[in-house]
């Protein structure tokens, strides 16, 4: 193994396996993205809770209803509280209740509600990528996230004083400030992450997302019917975002030559390896080159794959609980457990294609392109396929269509290491706008997906109408992973640096011929 001494005489980083800055920049935007998806997904277990008044009498005994067919979140399944074991509720009755409000909100106004979020989130995806890049991702983050947990600490307030309509703003306002977190998470790790390292730390990161989830489905039913009631599940959130708000501004920096305690090896590590171009200063880039990149056909082929797969993805996500209890008379909704079941196997496969990967790489005659295809292609077709045959699943057999439903989820989170990331090899320098490009695109397909879905599906109980939107889905996920394996690259794009001062540039060296994602 290499000395410490020997590192910086040969100016390499041999050890790569040691636990760096760089890991710590990752955990921290795990737990960024765990905070933005908790924060998201909260408002479909709340609006349950909040829109039925418990029997005062015997509290530890009531249910607080299930939620209608058409309370789809486009983030989550919704989880009823009803699911929460009945002895627990008992242990928490002993504690004085405080008083709340509850509402009673249309099926329209709940839609409403339920949407709002991303008629914000989408707005700020393009010049969320832009300031991060300009300006760095920390100050993005740290302010977007901030202003975030503040909103969701006033969201009681403000459907107590304004109805479900200023409760609305609220969520419009959550997703302008979330709509950076994408773009900046990825120019974050364009200055952090080596090539080789590429894959994996943007699967620490990303995997946050599932991680959210899974911890506001499993603790959001239980809050709701403690003491505090329904608003805490807002509080407990937004007070867990100021103690990572006071983690990041400690710990974070939007590149390694700005972070303070980075060592010399660790930061002559990642200058030699994160890019085969030139890393352009942050305070003096050229101006993004729109025109070529929305000429570049690997470029086009990325958006098109990353709009393809939302619209396959939330079309699960969304429509699956209401196919599950009209064709088989599964409530998955009121189930905590198997409403997070693909999500905790999202997540524990993703960590096991980092380790494939990783075999892989030990392969020397694998290129990176064919990691990154070869993953894609993985998280598409395989869906694509469990999708079609999800269709065609007996009544009778149950647990065979939970058993695909969770492979068509869970086998998804291939793409991490495949279409997810290759913002990055096209254009490390503009990463962030590329990101915000492609998810500001492809979030817009996630909502037209479900009213897609209610023009085809009339009659829930008819399984034909149900095999017409998977083989739609399907067909979306086999068109656009096709084009990624044709025109996808992971070659730095001629347009990434532009001819500019020489002082306005860092230079970047070689990597291998052939790396491998990790």
């Amino acid at each position: 193994m290499t000395t410490a001494l020997n590192m910086v005489k040969t100016g390499k980083y041999a050890n790569e396996k040691i636990f760096g800055v760089r890991h710590v920049q990752c955990i921290l935007c795990f737990f960024c993205l765990t905070l933005a998806y908790a924060w998201r997904v909260n408002l479909s277990v709340a609006l349950v809770a909040m829109t039925e008044q418990p029997n005062n009498t015997n509290v530890a005994n009531h249910s607080l209803g299930d939620s209608s067919e058409e309370q789809q979140d486009l983030d989550s399944f919704s989880v009823d509280v009803s699911s929460i074991s009945t002895q627990l509720r008992a242990q928490l009755t002993f504690l004085p209740r405080l008083p709340r409000q509850y509402y009673q909100f249309t099926e329209q106004e709940k839609s409403y509600l339920l949407s709002s979020f991303f008629w914000g989130y989408i707005v700020t995806q393009v010049p969320g990528g832009y300031i991060a890049q300009r300006y760095g991702a920390k100050m993005l983050l740290l302010s977007g996230l901030a202003a975030c947990g503040i909103l969701t600490l006033l969201t009681p307030l403000s459907v107590k004083l304004g109805g479900w309509q200023a409760m609305g703003v609220i969520r419009v306002l959550e997703g302008l400030t979330q709509g950076a977190v994408h773009p900046a998470t990825h120019s974050l790790l364009s200055k952090w992450a080596p090539a080789n390292e590429r894959g994996m730390l943007a699967t620490i990161c990303y995997s946050g997302a599932q991680f959210g989830t899974i911890l506001m489905m499993a603790t959001s039913g239980f809050i709701a019917d403690s003491f505090a009631g329904w608003p805490a599940i807002f509080y407990c959130g937004g007070a867990c975002g100021f103690i990572w708000v006071v983690f990041w501004w400690i710990f974070a920096a939007s590149t390694p030559e700005e972070h303070r305690t980075i060592t010399r090896e660790e930061l002559k590590f990642i200058e030699e390896s994160r890019t085969v171009g030139k890393m352009q200063d942050s305070h003096k880039m050229a101006p993004t080159p729109w025109t070529a990149i929305f000429t570049s056909m690997p470029f086009m082929s990325l958006l098109i794959v990353h709009c393809t797969h939302m619209w396959g993805f939330w079309t699960l996500l969304t429509q699956i609980p209401s196919y599950m209890k009209n064709i088989y008379d599964i409530d998955i909704k009121s189930s905590a457990l198997l409403s997070s079941l693909p999500y905790t196997v999202m997540m524990v496969l993703s960590f096991f294609f980092v380790w494939l990967s990783k075999v892989l790489q030990n392969k020397k005659s694998l290129s990176l392109s064919f990691n990154r295809k070869f993953f894609n292609t993985v998280g598409h077709w395989i869906p694509m396929c469990s999708l079609i045959a999800l269709g065609y699943v007996p009544r009778e057999n149950a647990a065979l269509a939970v058993g695909l439903l969770t492979l068509t989820v869970g086998i998804s989170a291939a793409t991490y290491l495949g279409f997810q990331v290759n913002h990055i090899d096209l254009s490390p320098n503009y990463a962030g706008t590329l990101m915000g490009l492609t998810n500001g695109a492809a979030n817009v397909m996630s909502a037209l997906a479900p009213l897609a879905v209610g023009q085809i599906v009339q009659n829930p109980q008819n399984v034909h109408e149900w095999r017409t939107v998977f083989f739609l889905a399907a067909a979306f996920y086999f068109v656009g992973n096709l084009l990624f394996v044709i025109f996808g690259r992971t070659e730095t794009q001629w347009w990434d640096s532009p001819e500019v001062d020489a002082d306005s540039m860092e230079a970047g060296v070689p990597l291998n011929s052939n790396p491998a994602d990790v």
